[in-house]
């Protein structure tokens, strides 16, 4: 049973203590001088380090997370309270408007027998009607440029491909992807570092598109795969360490070695 008045006890507490941070004459020096801008890295790094939670299946670490995520709403509410722009409350109202707007099927009169995959095509048809309402014209207005560039990519596709400007399947991506590296190839020798840079940008425009054709989130993939890395390389580090040397005193032949043997056993486990 949900404990409401607890939540509403909490959240009241949270504000109030970042009002108190936030005095003028009392308040912490280093929270006083922050400003929207300032705060925003720390917005995204604390959601990073949700999603990091999650990814690590870190539970008993999950609540602190998602509190300093929390922490970074209540902060930019309050600063935007104090220049007259919005509070807290405002925030709440608006998403919670927002999710009843977005599921007629709950708050109001549409059938709740369809499928996954029917009220995702339910909800970005709103979301595109609320976009037409801001005078968004574009297919692609509104992807928001602070986006983590993989995941911006993704949402690039996603609305092209509603509007039929998409690969038919994953084989065609694929044939892109061979026609890029040969590019990436080409640049290399031939070009500068300015159109070597751009032709691996559309080298990973493509391998996204190639991730949103299989289904697979390319964010969370490059975090399993960098997780991955960190732990075979301290499997080396490890292994070093028992004759009393760091990798500087290996050379790449041996950590090579040590490195598919952290594979092997990997995999052995697994």
């Amino acid at each position: 049973m949900r404990d409401t008045a607890e939540a509403r006890a909490q959240i009241d507490r949270l504000i109030g203590i970042m009002a108190d941070l936030r005095d003028p004459t009392s308040g912490c020096p280093w929270d006083i001088e922050q400003d929207f801008a300032s705060i925003a890295p720390y917005t995204i790094e604390e959601a990073h380090e949700v999603a990091d939670a999650i990814d690590r299946e870190a539970w008993d670490e999950f609540p602190g997370e998602l509190g300093d995520l929390l922490l970074q709403v209540v902060f930019h509410a309050q600063m935007a309270a104090e220049k007259g722009m919005f509070d807290f409350a405002d925030v709440a109202r608006q998403i919670s408007d927002k999710l009843v707007a977005r599921h007629p099927h709950v708050y109001g009169d549409e059938s709740r027998d369809k499928s996954a995959e029917q009220q995702v095509k339910d909800w970005e048809a709103i979301k595109a009607a609320e976009r037409a309402g801001k005078a968004e014209k574009g297919v692609l207005d509104g992807v928001a440029l602070g986006l983590p560039a993989l995941t911006r990519a993704i949402k690039l596709q996603n609305r092209a491909a509603r509007v039929g400007f998409d690969w038919p399947g994953p084989a065609d991506v694929l044939a892109k992807l061979n026609e890029e590296t040969a590019e990436l190839v080409e640049a290399r020798d031939t070009l500068d570092h300015a159109a070597l840079t751009e032709e691996f940008g559309d080298l990973m425009f493509v391998m996204a598109n190639l991730a949103r054709h299989l289904k697979i989130d390319p964010e969370q993939a490059l975090r399993g795969a960098n997780a991955k890395f960190t732990r075979r390389f301290r499997s080396i580090e490890t292994a070093l360490a028992a004759d009393g040397r760091r990798p500087e005193d290996s050379d790449l032949a041996e950590m090579d070695a040590l490195w598919d043997a952290a594979k092997a056993a990997e995999r052995a486990e697994g």
